[in-house]
C-alpha cells in the first residue's frame, strides 16, 4: 500500500481546499456530527420525558444507538483526522494521499448520516449506514497499517492506536451483525468495546505522546515524562474491565478500576499541570485529562458498593464523567490546538473555544446530577441541550476555518 501524497488539485476546485490536509474533511465531518448526535439524542430524550407519541422510534434500543453512533461515528472522525495526519510524522513516512483520507471521511460521515436517518424507523437504512461506516474504517485502518508496515522504526504509540482502531472495527462488525439478526450480546459487546477497546486506548495513547511533548515545548523547567511502561500496563487493565463488565461481574471491577485510577492519576500529576497553565490552549489539555482519573475513581466507588452488597447509587455518572468530561473536553482541547496550528493561526485558545470548554464542564455536572435527581429525564434533556449550546459556536467557527485557506498563506 502506497502512502505517498498526491496534490489535492486532482480534486474538483470546489473540493481541493477541503482535501488539502487530512484534518480538514475529517474534522469538519466530526464537528457537524457533534451537533447531529446530540440533536437527535435531545429529541429522543424529550420524547420520552414529555410523551411525544408521534416521535419515530429507532429500530434498536435508543441508548445503544446513541452509544454506537457517538463512539464509532462522531469521535472517531476526529481521531482519524488526527492520526492520518500524525502517523506518517511519528513513523518518518511520506504524507498520506488525499484520496485515502477523503474516502475515509466520506464513507464514515455519509454512513453516520444514513444511520441517523435509519433511526426514524428505517432498519434497512440503519444497516446500510453502519455498513458504510465499516467500509470507511477498513480504508482508514488499512491505510494506517500500511504506514506502520512500511516504517523502518515502529513505536508503541503507533501500535497502540492501531490496536484500538482494530478493536473499533470489531465493535462495528458486532453491531452490524446484531442489526442482521445476531444475538443482543453482539450489540452490548459493541457498546462496551467502543468505550474500553477503542476510545480510552486511543485517547490515552495520543495524550501519552502529545501532552508532555506540547508542555515541554512551552513551559519552563518542565520535565517531559512519557514512561514506556504506561501503555503496556493500561491495555490489560482496560481489557480486564471490558471482560468483567461483559460477564456481569461489576462487583469485581474495583480490582482493575482502582489500579487504572492510580495509573491515570499518576500521569495527571507527573505531567506537572501547574507548570503548563499558560497558554490556555495547553492548559485545557491538562484540565481535560484530569477527568480520566476522576472517572475511574467513581467507577471504583461504584464497584466497591456493589461488592459490599449495596446498590449502584452513582448509576451512569462514572460513564458520563468519562465520556463528556474526558472525551468531550479533550476533543475541544486537542482539536482546537490542531486547528489553530494547522490553519496558521496563533497558538491561543480564543474566546469561542474557551466558552465551549467552560460550558462543557457544566454539562458534565448536569449529567451527573441527572443520575441523582428525582426528575432524571428532565435533567437529561437539559444536559443534552447544554451540549448543543456549548458546541454550536465552536462548530461554526471550526467549520469556517476548515473551509477557508490557511491564515499564513501556506498550503495544507
Amino acid at each position: 500500500m502506497r502512502e505517498s501524497s498526491s496534490p489535492a488539485g486532482t480534486f474538483p476546485p470546489t473540493a481541493a481546499l477541503l482535501a488539502a490536509a487530512p484534518h480538514r474533511p475529517l474534522f469538519l465531518a466530526g464537528a457537524l456530527a457533534v451537533l447531529t448526535s446530540m440533536a437527535w439524542w435531545a429529541l429522543e430524550l424529550a420524547s420520552m420525558r414529555f410523551g411525544w407519541h408521534g416521535w419515530p422510534q429507532p429500530p434498536v434500543p435508543p441508548g445503544w444507538a446513541h452509544a454506537v453512533l457517538t463512539q464509532y461515528g462522531m469521535l472517531p472522525m476526529f481521531m482519524f483526522g488526527f492520526l492520518l495526519t500524525t502517523f506518517p510524522k511519528w513513523l518518518n513516512r511520506p504524507p498520506i494521499r488525499p484520496k485515502r483520507y477523503v474516502a475515509v471521511a466520506g464513507a464514515v460521515f455519509v454512513g453516520y448520516l444514513l444511520s441517523h436517518v435509519g433511526l426514524i424507523g428505517l432498519p434497512w437504512v440503519l444497516r446500510a449506514g453502519i455498513a458504510l461506516m465499516l467500509f470507511g474504517y477498513l480504508v482508514g485502518v488499512g491505510t494506517l497499517a500500511g504506514v506502520l508496515r512500511a516504517a523502518e522504526q515502529r513505536n508503541q504509540h503507533a501500535w497502540s492506536c492501531l490496536a484500538g482502531l482494530c478493536l473499533g472495527l470489531l465493535g462495528l462488525i458486532a453491531f452490524l451483525g446484531f442489526l442482521f439478526g445476531a444475538p443482543a450480546d453482539c450489540a452490548r459487546l459493541s457498546v462496551k468495546l467502543g468505550t474500553f477497546g477503542l476510545l480510552i486506548p486511543v485517547y490515552f495513547t495520543v495524550g501519552h505522546r502529545m501532552i508532555a511533548f506540547f508542555s515541554g515545548n512551552v513551559a519552563r523547567n518542565y520535565v517531559v515524562r512519557r514512561p514506556a511502561w504506561s501503555l503496556p500496563l493500561a491495555w490489560p487493565l482496560l481489557l480486564a474491565h471490558l471482560v468483567l463488565d461483559l460477564v456481569h461481574a461489576q462487583a469485581w471491577l474495583w480490582v482493575v478500576d482502582a489500579p487504572l485510577a492510580l495509573l491515570f492519576g499518576w500521569h495527571a500529576i507527573a505531567w506537572q499541570p501547574w507548570k503548563a497553565m499558560r497558554p490556555g490552549v495547553l492548559a485545557v489539555l491538562h484540565l481535560a485529562f484530569a477527568w480520566l482519573p476522576i472517572a475511574f475513581v467513581l467507577y471504583t466507588v461504584q464497584s466497591v458498593r456493589l461488592f459490599a452488597g449495596q446498590g449502584p447509587v452513582l448509576g451512569l455518572a462514572p460513564l458520563h464523567v468519562l465520556t463528556i468530561g474526558y472525551f468531550g473536553s479533550m476533543l475541544v482541547a486537542m482539536v482546537t490546538r490542531v486547528t489553530q496550528g494547522h490553519s496558521g493561526r496563533p497558538m491561543q485558545m480564543g474566546a469561542i473555544p474557551w466558552l465551549c470548554f467552560a460550558l462543557l464542564q457544566g454539562v458534565v455536572l448536569l449529567r451527573v446530577w441527572a443520575e441523582l435527581a428525582r426528575d432524571s429525564y428532565l435533567w437529561l434533556v437539559i444536559a443534552a441541550c447544554g451540549w448543543l449550546v456549548a458546541f454550536l459556536p465552536w462548530v461554526v467557527r471550526s467549520a469556517w476555518i476548515y473551509l477557508t485557506p490557511r491564515a499564513d498563506g501556506r498550503p495544507g
